[in-house]
C-alpha cells in the first residue's frame, strides 16, 4: 500500500502539505507570557523540518486562564509578534495553529491575578488552591473570550485554531462529573455539562469564519474511577461532530488526577525536582522527594499507545480525527494512516529532532525517531522551556542516571 504520509490533505478550508501536525505541548518558552525568540526558534526550525502544520500551545483566551509565567495569554498588544512568528512558518511551507483554552482550577493567583476559578468550588490539591465556582454571567464573558481569541488568532496570521476540551482545564472541568458538581443548567446530566462547550464551539465556529480550521483535542477517557467514561465521550465527539468543527484530536488522562495517562511513561521525579522553583513550589518538591512515584504513578508506554481506543471513535464518527500518542517510527505512523486516522500529531519526537519528517521523508519506510521517552523534557517543562536531554550540557550525575534508566526500559523510576 502506498503511504499516504506525504501526501497533501485538506483540514476545512486549509490544506496541508503532508499529515503531519505538531502536537499543541507546552513550550514553556513565553516568558511574560508573550512570544519569544526561543518559541519563534523552536516552530520555525519544526516548519523547516517538513511538518505540514505546527501548533503554538496553551494560550490561554484571557488573563484568568494562564497557569505559568511562560505561558502565552491572548491580547492585542502581542499580534505583530505572533505575525512575525506566522509569517516565518509560512515562509517555510507549513501551516500556523494555535492552541487556544483556559485552565480553570489548574491556575494559581500568582500567575492568573485573582482567585482560580473552575465549573465548581472546591480545593484542587494539584495546585494547590482553593477554587471558586464560575457565576453564570462569568460564564456567559468567558464564551465571548474564546470568539475574541480566534479573532486574534486570525489577526496574528493563524490558519487553525485547536480549542482545548480535555486534559482536565476549564471546558474538561466542566464536562467530567469529577469536577462538575453544579446544580444548575451546566451540570448534572451529560447533556447539562456539555452546555458551556457547545456555548464555546458556537462562539469559535462564528469567529473563525470560512477561512480558519477549527480543530478540538477531546479525551477518550479521563482515566480514572468517577471521570468520564469512554461512550460519554463518544457522545461529546458526536455533538462536537454536528457542531461542524473541522477534525478532532483523540487524547486523553486528566493532568491533575492521572497526568501520565495523557504521555505515558514514568516522570523523572528527581528530574523534576531539580528543575522545580523552591520559592513557589517548596511544598510540592518536598512532596516529590518524600512520595513522588506514588504523587505520580507510571502508566507504562507502547509506541501508539491511544490507537486502539482512538479505533473506537473512528467506528463511530465520519468527521476526520487525527492521532496523537507516542509516534517515533514511520512505521507505526504508516500504520495509523492506513487505519483511517487522517493526520497525525506528534510532540516529543520533534522536541528530540525537529527535521524528524523530513528525515523520515530522506530515509526508508523503517525509519525511527532517537527519542526514547525518558521523560526529561515534560519534566524540565514545568520551570523551563522544554528541551531534550540531548540538548543539554552538563546534566547532573543524579539526572543522567535516571535518564539511563527510563531510556534501558525499565518504566519505574525510583
Amino acid at each position: 500500500m502506498e503511504s499516504l504520509l506525504f501526501t497533501p490533505y485538506q483540514l476545512g478550508p486549509i490544506t496541508l502539505r503532508n499529515r503531519t501536525i505538531r502536537s499543541a505541548a507546552f513550550e514553556n518558552m513565553c516568558y511574560g507570557n508573550r512570544p519569544s525568540q526561543d518559541l519563534f526558534n523552536y516552530h520555525t526550525s519544526v516548519a523547516k523540518g517538513g511538518i505540514g502544520m505546527t501548533t503554538i500551545a496553551y494560550a490561554a483566551v484571557n488573563r484568568s486562564g494562564v497557569s505559568f509565567n511562560g505561558q502565552l495569554w491572548m491580547r492585542e498588544e502581542i499580534i505583530p509578534e505572533l505575525k512575525t512568528l506566522t509569517d516565518a512558518i509560512h515562509a517555510e511551507g507549513a501551516k500556523a495553529s494555535i492552541q487556544l483554552g483556559h485552565c480553570g482550577n489548574m491556575t494559581h493567583f500568582y500567575t492568573c491575578g485573582c482567585m482560580p476559578v473552575g465549573a465548581s468550588t472546591g480545593f484542587n490539591l494539584y495546585s494547590p488552591t482553593l477554587v471558586r465556582g464560575l457565576k453564570k454571567h462569568e460564564i456567559e464573558s468567558l464564551v465571548k473570550d474564546f470568539g475574541k481569541a480566534v479573532y486574534l488568532a486570525r489577526k496574528a496570521g493563524f490558519d487553525c485554531v485547536e480549542i482545548h476540551a480535555g486534559h482536565g482545564y476549564l471546558i474538561s472541568q466542566f464536562l467530567s462529573p469529577y469536577t462538575n458538581k453544579r446544580k444548575d443548567e451546566y451540570g448534572g446530566s451529560l447533556e447539562n455539562r456539555m452546555r458551556f462547550m457547545r456555548l464555546v464551539i458556537a462562539e469559535v465556529m462564528q469567529a473563525a469564519g470560512t477561512d480558519m480550521a477549527v480543530v478540538v483535542k477531546i479525551n477518550m477517557y479521563d482515566g480514572f474511577k468517577g471521570g468520564m467514561t469512554q461512550p460519554e465521550c463518544i457522545q461529546v465527539a458526536k455533538t462536537l461532530e454536528q457542531l461542524g468543527v473541522h477534525a478532532l484530536v483523540l487524547s486523553a488522562g486528566f493532568v491533575s488526577k492521572a497526568p501520565m495517562a495523557v504521555m505515558r511513561g514514568a516522570m523523572p521525579i528527581k528530574t523534576l525536582a531539580h528543575y522545580m522553583d523552591m520559592k513557589s513550589f517548596w511544598w510540592l518538591k518536598l512532596g516529590l522527594h518524600v512520595a513522588g512515584k506514588w504523587m505520580i504513578p507510571t502508566v507504562p508506554f507502547k509506541e501508539a499507545y491511544f490507537l486502539e481506543d482512538a479505533k473506537q471513535f473512528r467506528a463511530e464518527l465520519s468527521l476526520p480525527l487525527i492521532y496523537v500518542g507516542g509516534l517515533v517510527s514511520r512505521t507505526k505512523i504508516d500504520e495509523v494512516l492506513n487505519s483511517g486516522f487522517e493526520l497525525v500529531q506528534m510532540a516529543r519526537a520533534l522536541v528530540h529532532d525537529p527535521a524528524f519528517v523530513n528525515n523520515m521523508k530522506a530515509s526508508d519506510e523503517n525509519y525511527r525517531n532517537g527519542c526514547k521517552h525518558s521523560n526529561y523534557c515534560i519534566a524540565r517543562m514545568y520551570t523551563l522551556e522544554m528541551k531534550c536531554h540531548h540538548c543539554v550540557a552538563n546534566l547532573p550525575k543524579q539526572i543522567q542516571k535516571e535518564i539511563s534508566i527510563a531510556e534501558s526500559g525499565k518504566q519505574d523510576i525510583k
